[in-house]
């Protein structure tokens, strides 16, 4: 047995030992592990143990397949993949769900997302890419992620391409920075691909980088908001150069600087590149980066855990810039699937990963949630900038390319304006309009009292109000009442005088102004 296998083994025996007398908190953890530690959690319990810290417990599968639906495809399971997914007895089956949601359209739609937040994908001021080049360019990024282009492939095209904006999208990324000097592009390379902002730079070094982006050049056709992003051939002589190593280099008059400057970002060995895009999907599915902010790496922002960072870093290399093995790993590691109920009190036990952290739904996800409860869709529009754009109600919130058409929840919610490319941009932290949006909407209230899917799971009770109260806690919550529950919710409709209808929509109400259903956790 390798040194690291006797490793994994005896952390994760030390682990299982730890908290022994406690018992599980029902119905959100399990007793025990129903999965084999990987390499992550080595390096996770490591950190943990040094500083006397103990881990959660296994969160349970109820809380599991909930989880791994929102956080792959930002999308509540069916009550039917719940049912099955709970009395499966195949000891891998989170393994296999994980690959199956991996292989999922919406997973395209939720991290074409993510990613539209970072390249600012948005038509109208302060980015203007206008709504032609949006789609086009929301459709290449959703493709990449898709087809799983390799990540160095996906950047290089990014930096490299040269076109028309509606027929080479990934031109979109020079022309979606709001400034088209040298400086502000470069502020923007190295924000998105190697996570650091420059205002932190000597001035000299910010300089040299901007020389890398000095010749790109802008266009207009006959053809309406259309730009051709080109290299200015003007230039005949040699440009001098600094990477953000403080390496200087001169390039010749005939060759693409943008190119030199891509070979040196996604060369394996460069410090910046791999770990950026792993820290961010930390952070994505975790909640924080093992760097917080995944957006600010500086060398006095260490990380905190620089083992389990290089790992990583060293996984993403090694798989031929993978990104969805990333995914894998994590997402099939123990420290993913920890309870999010904390078993320590120690300040850095969140920071250092030692149970799931608790937030709330992104404001897409949400939105589509509660119209997947409602039956309904959201529908969206936008008049300018022309040409006239609608969304039809059956497209998913989370796959809405444009920044700009958005909606009064969404705003309320936190989506992100997609100005800056900004990890902080958006804002899921809950707020007084939000919760009385929650507690008042006439909105939500149509969704519930409409909903096609409370009308069947009623129609189909046969007047067994217990069947009804399974149903919805499976719908709405993603798993079945402990008996408590189940009582409470019965006493209420005994004792309310409404009718057997209007009590389930006030039992859906209810559930959906909990935090269980709010948050994922």
């Amino acid at each position: 047995m390798s040194k690291s296998l006797v490793t994994v083994a005896i952390l994760i025996v030390a682990a299982n030992g730890q908290g022994a007398g406690s018992p599980a908190v029902r119905p959100f953890e399990s007793e025990s592990w129903p999965v084999t530690g990987n390499a992550i959690d080595v390096h996770v319990l490591a950190a943990l143990r040094e500083r006397g810290i103990e881990p959660a417990s296994p969160c349970s599968d109820e809380v599991f397949i909930r989880r791994a639906y929102l956080d792959v495809i930002g999308t509540l399971p069916e009550p039917p993949a719940v049912r099955e997914f709970l009395w499966n007895k195949r000891p891998d089956k989170r393994a296999a769900l994980i690959d199956s949601l991996l292989a999922r359209e919406e997973f395209a739609d939720y991290w074409a997302l993510k990613w539209c937040d970072l390249l600012r994908v948005k038509s109208e001021f302060p980015i203007n890419l206008w709504p032609n080049a949006v789609q086009a360019y929301h459709r290449w990024i959703r493709d990449a992620i898709r087809q799983n282009k390799p990540y160095d492939e996906f950047v290089r095209e990014l930096l490299t391409s040269s076109g028309s904006n509606f027929r080479v999208p990934p031109v979109n990324f020079y022309r979606a920075v709001q400034g088209r000097e040298p400086a502000a592009i470069a502020d923007a390379v190295a924000l998105t691909f190697m996570g650091t902002r420059t205002e932190h730079w000597p001035k000299e070094r910010r300089a040299g980088m901007a020389a890398f982006f000095s010749r790109i050049a802008y266009k207009t056709t006959a053809e309406w908001k259309e730009e051709i992003v080109h290299l200015d051939p003007a230039p005949a002589e040699p440009l001098d150069a600094i990477f953000p190593d403080d390496v200087k280099t001169q390039i010749p008059p005939g060759q693409d600087p943008r190119r030199v400057f891509a070979d040196w970002l996604i060369a394996p060995e460069n410090p910046w590149f791999a770990r950026n895009v792993v820290n961010r999907i930390w952070a994505w599915l975790l909640g924080r980066g093992i760097i917080h902010e995944p957006d600010d790496i500086r060398p006095d922002n260490p990380p905190v855990n620089p083992e389990l960072l290089a790992y990583l870093e060293k996984e993403l290399v090694s798989s031929g810039y993978d990104l969805r093995q990333i995914y894998r790993d994590i997402l099939n590691s123990r420290t993913y699937q920890q309870s999010s109920v904390p078993r320590s009190d120690h300040p850095e036990a969140e920071a250092l990963f030692a149970h799931y952290s608790v937030r709330r739904l992104d404001a897409e996800v949400l939105i589509d949630a509660l119209s997947w409860i409602g039956g309904t869709g959201e529908g969206y529009s936008s008049a300018i900038p022309e040409p006239f754009t609608y969304i039809p109600e059956h497209q998913r919130t989370i796959a809405l390319a444009d920044g700009s058409i958005t909606s009064s929840f969404l705003e309320t919610f936190g989506r992100p304006a997609r100005d800056t490319g900004l990890e902080s941009e958006r804002n899921n932290q809950s707020s007084d309009a939000q919760r009385s949006y929650l507690l008042n909407s006439s909105d939500l209230q149509r969704k519930i009292e409409r909903s096609p899917r409370l009308r069947a799971l009623f129609a189909g009770s046969n007047g067994n109000r217990r069947w009804i109260i399974r149903g919805m806690y499976l719908m709405i919550l993603s798993r079945f009442p402990n008996p408590d529950e189940v009582a409470a919710a019965e006493a209420y409709a005994q004792s309310s005088g409404l009718r057997p209808e209007q009590a389930a929509a006030d039992l859906a109400w209810a559930l959906i102004n909990t935090k269980e259903f709010l948050y994922r956790h």
